[in-house]
């Protein structure tokens, strides 16, 4: 529903994660099922790192404003993992995180939830990043 409402409004055929991807850079994961959430929460679990999901969808103006930070911040934290969410594709898995408003950031850790950020502070959101990223190293 949400991508043909883009659609209309913006006259673009590409699909969602294509949105995404151009929107965030090359290192950030876009999760549109369940399963590839699932594949890369154990993933990351296996690797040690900590997952970093953003909740957004590619038509919110805060959310397509901090994408391109978002994905220069995957860039310079190869030890975390960057996930996007999709809200509108994965509604009821994000109300089970209590989503209200986009974007919203969970730093997971082991499948547990350690940290949350919320919006689309450009200058908050890489300092919170760099101190997860830090504590990971200790």
């Amino acid at each position: 529903m949400f991508l043909r409402i883009f659609n209309c409004l913006y006259g673009d055929s590409k699909d969602e994660e294509e949105l995404y991807s151009e929107l965030t850079g090359k290192n950030v994961h876009i999760i549109t099922t369940i399963q590839s959430w699932e594949e890369k929460l154990t993933e990351a679990t296996r690797d040690g790192k900590i997952l970093v999901a953003n909740f957004s969808t590619p038509w919110s103006g805060p959310c397509r404003s901090i994408a391109p930070t978002y994905g220069e911040l995957a860039d310079k934290y190869p030890s975390l993992m960057f996930l996007t969410v999709d809200v509108d594709t994965l509604a009821e898995f994000s109300t089970s995180w209590e989503i209200s408003a986009t974007p919203t950031f969970f730093f997971v850790k082991e499948g547990r939830q350690v940290d949350k950020f919320v919006g689309a502070d450009k200058v908050q959101l890489p300092k919170k990043i760099a101190a997860v990223a830090k504590a990971t190293r200790v």
